[in-house]
């Protein structure tokens, strides 16, 4: 049901199906979802994560459960992600980050191979979160440091913290970091925007309508926007309101896709709860958005992968997900 979502959506694009794209070709950005799900279990749609290729890096932004599982379904080594952004520090963002740091270091090149530290970017409690996570991971690094498989410069984790603005250059690669708002009890929580050359993606991480998303969204190739709904029977419902208090309505989304322009708007991390009659459908979601926005829509789905270049967007599913 959602792939033909998908390709109703898509207007103004070349689609296709494709093997992995395990780097970007120069001047070129691949973005791949990871991960397009939410907190539910479900294995067709892991948690949020997704990867950048450019300029010869590979950057997570976000890594949620089982981004480790799909970047090797993808072919992509794990020691070989040069940075990881983290939004906020719900577990859904940051629960696959312990596989990639202690998988990463292992010295086997298809699976781990990493000899220097894992870089994480985030907002303030970025250290704290690193600083545990190399604590729950201790006795692993001392059992395989005592046994000579790996050397202790591989199983550094650097974090680095930042209000907003530029957080990294590398390569001709450019990251930045804004303020969304998750809720008042959710601070810090940030979105990013990659640039590379001509080439540009924003992702809004989980926030209500801002207009932050809409000032680092504006004529980007790629804006990857949350949403969040309910059936009509359950708004009254304190936890449901207590929930779609955290997400943007697919009206508010819409509206923010419309004064970004993006050239291809994707969903992301779709909050989609459930009424007596069961799940409220992506075609609700989709067809509440068309009542603030026009433009191209993908709901994105596990290892979906655009391809930015000087001939536009392309997009294309990696690799079949069961």
């Amino acid at each position: 049901m959602l792939a033909s979502i998908s390709a109703a959506l898509v207007m103004g694009l070349s689609a296709g199906m494709a093997q992995a794209q395990t780097e970007a070709p120069s001047k070129e950005m691949v973005v791949t979802l990871l991960g397009t799900g939410t907190p539910l279990n479900d294995p067709k749609r892991f948690g949020f994560s997704n990867l950048v290729q450019a300029g010869g890096l590979n950057l997570l932004i976000d890594a949620g459960r089982g981004a480790s599982i799909r970047l090797g379904q993808l072919g992509v080594p794990l020691g070989k992600i040069d940075a990881v952004f983290i939004s906020h520090f719900h577990s859904d963002h940051i629960n696959g980050l312990g596989d990639i740091y202690s998988t990463g270091y292992i010295p086997v090149p298809t699976l781990g191979g990493r000899k220097d530290a894992l870089n994480v970017y985030g907002p303030a409690g970025t250290q704290r979160l690193v600083e545990g996570m190399r604590a729950a991971y201790a006795l692993d690094v001392e059992t395989r440091m005592a046994d000579g498989e790996v050397k202790e410069s591989a199983t550094q984790m650097i974090g680095h913290e930042f209000d907003e603005g530029v957080v990294f250059e590398k390569e001709g690669v450019r990251v930045t970091m804004f303020k969304v708002f998750h809720g008042e009890n959710i601070e810090p929580s940030v979105g990013y925007r990659v640039d590379y050359g001509e080439r540009s993606v924003t992702f809004s991480s989980d926030t209500k309508y801002h207009e932050n998303v809409v000032k680092h969204g504006k004529g980007v190739d790629l804006l990857v926007h949350e949403t969040g709904a309910a059936p009509m029977e359950t708004m009254k419902n304190p936890v449901v309101q207590t929930i779609l208090n955290h997400h943007a309505s697919p009206e508010d989304a819409g509206r923010a896709f419309s004064e970004a322009g993006p050239k291809v708007a994707v969903y992301s991390h779709v909050v989609r709860l459930f009424g007596p009659n069961g799940q409220v459908s992506m075609a609700e979601v989709v067809e509440r958005t068309r009542e603030t926005y026009s433009g191209p829509l993908v709901v994105g789905e596990d290892l979906m992968q655009f391809r930015l270049s000087d001939k536009g967007v392309s997009i294309m599913q990696a690799v079949t997900v069961l």
